[in-house]
């Protein structure tokens, strides 16, 4: 009864911390979608095309990277559940989901020391700055996902790709929510260690590379051996592209590496937020 008795103040107490971080939330969460619109005007303030290098940008890396690996690749170990989808398409697909996922990060990364003047002069829950950095990201994917339907409908046209249109393009979504979960939680740990260590950025940039090698961007899965497969799928990011292609192209999802990544991205966000929540006192001495 009386261990009983101690867990209950300690229960209370967690609960009036979420509480009243849900109450700070819906107070400020309209600064949340300001800061987002300030973040996309400074990324094209001084670009001639704006936001439409948002389309261009991930159309001329799909080429390239079509042009480049396409004859090696291309058709190399070609996995079943991507059969006769074109190259470019399925180049696109990666690309589009690592470059937001590499983008976002890199902004709340950087978020709190970024915004240092504004947090030592007014009181703004320190956690918004993250936030918009990845919702300003995630708008800029959401728009660019206009370049994969063109290209999608490109191929269909021209009869090279026979998409099966079925309810599990409609599932789509599924990975993309997975994806921005997977993007709040790295962005919170790193948006707090970088404040302490600066060097995190450059050691997050080489494991970005690391990343994106082992998200099967621009080659198939399938041609790899047994255990670079094995270790590939470790990689959140790659089940979370994989899942996103099969269900784009009309296949099921791989539901062993759905819960995988579901359960990698719940685990980021929950230790984010710990650590978060338990530094950003002592932020202000330290930017």
């Amino acid at each position: 009864m009386e261990q009983m008795g101690k867990q209950a103040p300690a229960q209370m107490e967690d609960y009036d911390i979420m509480s009243q971080v849900i109450k700070n939330f819906n107070k400020y969460r309209y600064l949340l979608g300001e800061l987002a619109k300030k973040n996309i005007k400074l990324k094209y303030r001084r670009s001639y095309l704006g936001i439409l290098w948002t389309l261009i940008e991930p159309l001329l890396v799909m080429i390239v990277l079509s042009v480049v690996f396409g004859p090696m690749l291309g058709r190399k170990g070609q996995d079943p559940a991507f059969k006769g989808v074109p190259f470019p398409v399925y180049v696109l697909t990666g690309r589009l989901l690592y470059s937001f996922f590499s983008s976002s990060t890199n902004s709340a990364m950087r978020s709190i020391r970024a915004n240092g003047g504004m947090i030592k002069k007014v009181y703004v829950p320190k956690y918004m700055y993250p936030l918009s950095g990845i919702l300003s990201n995630f708008v800029i994917f959401v728009i660019s996902l206009v370049v994969l339907v063109c290209v999608m409908v490109f191929f269909l046209a021209t009869g090279t790709y026979k998409a099966p249109m079925n309810g599990y393009m409609l599932l789509s979504i599924v990975p993309l929510v997975n994806l921005l979960m997977l993007a709040v939680g790295t962005g919170l740990v790193l948006a707090t260690l970088c404040v302490f260590f600066r060097d995190i950025e450059y050691l997050w940039s080489v494991m970005l590379m690391l990343i994106m090698y082992c998200s099967a961007i621009f080659y198939f899965a399938s041609s790899l051996g047994d255990t670079t497969r094995k270790v590939v799928k470790l990689n959140p990011l790659f089940g979370i592209i994989d899942n996103f292609r099969r269900s784009l192209f009309g296949q099921p999802f791989d539901m062993t590496m759905l819960a995988y990544t579901f359960g990698v991205s719940a685990v980021l966000i929950g230790i984010g937020m710990f650590l978060f929540y338990r530094k950003q006192d002592t932020f202000i001495l330290n930017i």
